[in-house]
């Protein structure tokens, strides 16, 4: 289920009912805000953030040039990690969490409400970890893109992909470059992950997260609500979403089309 508020920062009663209904058979929250980029000098300062602590990151996503993937909610996506092997993931989204019972059987597979100010979603991540020059080898074109994916990834994604569509049809849409550092404010009894996208456009998202149990949710996002506050950060600004935002970026391109906009609201 994915759901944005007419307000940009609360979610109604409703919502909220929704929220802890997914949220208990939920694996964990994941609670979301996008700073604006005005903000994100003051953000960084407030939260001490030394930018030589940083994990660089290339992002690429799998998709038709028409988004033929992303209409239907599905995405594919790997990452180069400096100082450790890459990875890729197979999510669906939105989903509610019976109607993937029978794959979370699997222990690669992670069932998340993502929680944003006036908004949310509940995720299925069938996740992969891979070698440490594998994706470099897809992007250079010496391999093809289902390689990047387990066998229990494949089937996740010929279950939810359109008919028709398979892994090595797709288009590389990246890299992304992101610079991702955890944070550990006295203050806080929650990490927060900082990552800041640099898209080819010269644009930025910066967002930052923390996760918690489901049955601690309410409690973590108070708390994160109120630190950010006394930081002087704003938490009532319009979201904007770092996988919707790449990928209209990188399909435009691909059709010769001028960058699409920032996307807004819960993704």
């Amino acid at each position: 289920m994915s759901v944005t508020s007419d307000s940009p920062a609360r979610l109604t009663d409703a919502q909220v009912g929704e929220v802890l209904a997914l949220a208990k058979d939920a694996d964990s929250v994941e609670l979301k805000l996008t700073v604006p980029d005005s903000y994100r000098r003051q953000a960084a300062a407030a939260l001490d953030v030394d930018p030589l602590d940083a994990q660089i990151r290339q992002v690429y996503f799998f998709d038709t040039p028409d988004l033929a993937l992303n209409d239907v909610g599905v995405v594919a996506r790997a990452r180069r990690v400096q100082g450790r092997g890459d990875d890729s993931v197979v999510k669906l989204r939105p989903v509610v969490p019976a109607d993937v019972q029978e794959e979370r059987t699997s222990d690669n597979l992670v069932v998340e409400v993502d929680a944003m100010p006036g908004g949310f979603v509940c995720s299925a991540s069938m996740k992969g970890a891979l070698g440490p020059k594998a994706v470099k080898e897809v992007a250079a074109g010496r391999k093809g893109v289902r390689t990047l994916f387990s066998k229990e990834q494949r089937q996740f994604y010929k279950a939810h992909a359109p008919d028709g569509v398979t892994l090595d049809d797709l288009s590389i849409l990246g890299p992304i470059t992101v610079f991702k550092l955890k944070l550990r404010p006295p203050e806080l009894s929650m990490r927060i992950v900082a990552e800041l996208w640099f898209y080819p456009d010269g644009s930025r998202i910066l967002e930052l997260s923390a996760k918690a149990a489901p049955s601690e949710a309410f409690q973590a996002a108070a708390e994160l609500r109120a630190f950010l506050a006394a930081k002087g950060l704003d938490v009532s600004g319009e979201q904007q979403t770092k996988t919707k935002t790449a990928l209209e970026f990188f399909a435009a391109e691909l059709s010769g089309e001028p960058g699409a906009e920032p996307a807004v609201g819960p993704g």
